[in-house]
């Protein structure tokens, strides 16, 4: 069948695959088609984040106050410090997948396979910050009171730092049990049960005249409301329901439950991306190991999953500013 069609005045020739358009291969094509349809998702989860944060934005956890933690650092609150060292390391691992793009395109093996396993090693390290993270974000640190309306009552000394619970709490002796369906109650289900009671933290407030309740709204220079002495007994002993520690799909002791719930959400996702991208790396690395792309005289497949993998360094960009610096 001829490729060609015959008009009046010029002969033109129809595309028959190969190069074209744009010089790319089938599979560069392919890649970026997934790379715009995958960059509109993540756009959709942002914007959804975006426009419940202005809608809450008086409620909205700060990042500051949040994302503190560094590993083997506990009890010292570093703002963004690990994040930051997260970012820096995905970003190096950017780096370094160009540079085992620019080593395929001179068909220089060694170079491919070094380069290529510093980007696993930084994925790797990356997947393991977040999942880290993820497990500090769930445990919490400080613990709070949620009020019966849904809000979140945290804890401040006269100097404005947080206190967490354990620090002027005293646990009871009383034994409570976990309602589940394991004691004939198949009706109802419980969480693991918090460590205090909201009568326990009314005790312990009482006791330590320098503590105080500071709620989830911010005030017009962008802190959080600390309340007076006197309010923050009558807030806690007229509106308390529930011992908050950790955050999870329900409640979240830095405030909002849908900052928790965007944060799981769209953190996880990104995060099975780069997992997603590790596995492929470490499938690509084996075969540049094997001499695959040497045989084929040509290392197009590691710049397609290169492709891939700025992708997901410039997503995390998005995400690190919305949620964190934003």
């Amino acid at each position: 069948m001829s490729n060609t069609v015959v008009t009046t005045d010029v002969e033109v020739k129809t595309w028959g695959g190969g190069n074209e358009p744009l010089k790319a291969s089938y599979g560069k094509m392919m890649m970026w088609f997934f790379i715009v349809s995958d960059a509109l998702t993540f756009s959709g989860f942002l914007a959804a984040y975006g426009f419940s944060r202005f809608k809450f934005i008086e409620y909205w956890p700060i990042a500051d106050e949040v994302f503190t933690h560094v590993p083997f650092l506990h009890g010292q609150e570093l703002p963004m410090i690990y994040v930051a060292f997260m970012t820096f390391v995905l970003i190096m691992s950017s780096v370094t997948m160009v540079l085992a793009v620019d080593a395929g395109h001179h068909l220089n093996k060694a170079k491919v396979t070094v380069y290529m396993l510093l980007t696993i090693i930084g994925g790797l390290i990356f997947v393991g910050s977040q999942a880290w993270e993820w497990s500090t974000f769930i445990k919490g640190d400080h613990g709070a009171v949620q009020t019966k309306g849904g809000n979140i009552l945290q804890f401040v000394n006269t100097e404005g730092h947080r206190v967490a619970l354990r620090d002027f709490v005293v646990a009871g002796s009383h034994e409570r049990v976990q309602q589940d369906s394991k004691n004939g109650l198949w009706f109802v289900s419980e969480s693991t049960l918090p460590t205090y009671t909201v009568e326990e933290v009314i005790q312990g407030l009482e006791s330590h005249k320098d503590i105080l309740v500071r709620t989830q709204t911010i005030n017009e220079h962008g802190h959080k409301t600390v309340l007076s002495r006197e309010e923050s007994l009558k807030q806690l002993k007229n509106n308390g329901k529930v011992v908050v520690e950790g955050a999870n799909l329900h409640v979240n002791e830095y405030g909002s439950p849908l900052f928790a719930d965007f944060f799981f959400f769209i953190t996880g996702f990104h995060g099975f991306h780069v997992f997603s991208g590790v596995i492929i790396n470490i499938i690509i690395f084996f075969n540049v190991i094997l001499g695959t792309y040497e045989k084929r005289k040509s290392y197009e497949m590691v710049e397609k999953v290169g492709l891939y993998w700025h992708f997901v360094d410039l997503v995390w960009v998005f995400v690190f500013t919305f949620f964190y610096l934003v």
